[in-house]
């Protein structure tokens, strides 16, 4: 699958911004798909996760509240809406794809095989 990520960009803060993920392949809707950041000079962290048919979700505690993760499947898109938006939310945000069944393992980057290309989010105070 290809994952191509978008709407980053500048905004103030206490805004909002959505980013989609429209993949490629006839099995996106198959797969648990997550959202990761990674701000400069960081660890790339964990944002959110949903579950293959948007049942079941999971956030990080720093975007609980703020952030909703979201899927269409028929048009094979991915979303996350940002609302709240914090100067340290700051990051470049790439969204993933895991073949593995929904699981306690879904923050961790090592379980996601599929990767898009990241998209800029900077949030100014």
């Amino acid at each position: 699958v290809q994952l191509q990520a978008s709407g980053g960009g500048l905004v103030q803060a206490g805004g909002s911004l959505r980013l989609s993920c429209a993949a490629s392949g006839r099995t996106f809707s198959s797969y648990v798909m997550g959202w990761f950041r990674q701000a400069p000079g960081k660890e790339r962290e964990f944002v959110s996760a949903i579950s293959w048919s948007g049942a079941r979700t999971s956030y990080a505690d720093s975007v609980k509240g703020r952030f909703t993760i979201a899927r269409d499947n028929a048009k094979n898109t991915l979303y996350l809406q940002m609302n709240s938006l914090k100067p340290e939310d700051t990051a470049v945000y790439y969204c993933a794809r895991t073949v593995r069944s929904w699981s306690d393992s879904n923050y961790s980057p090592a379980v996601y095989d599929s990767w898009g290309q990241g998209t800029q989010v900077t949030v100014s105070s």
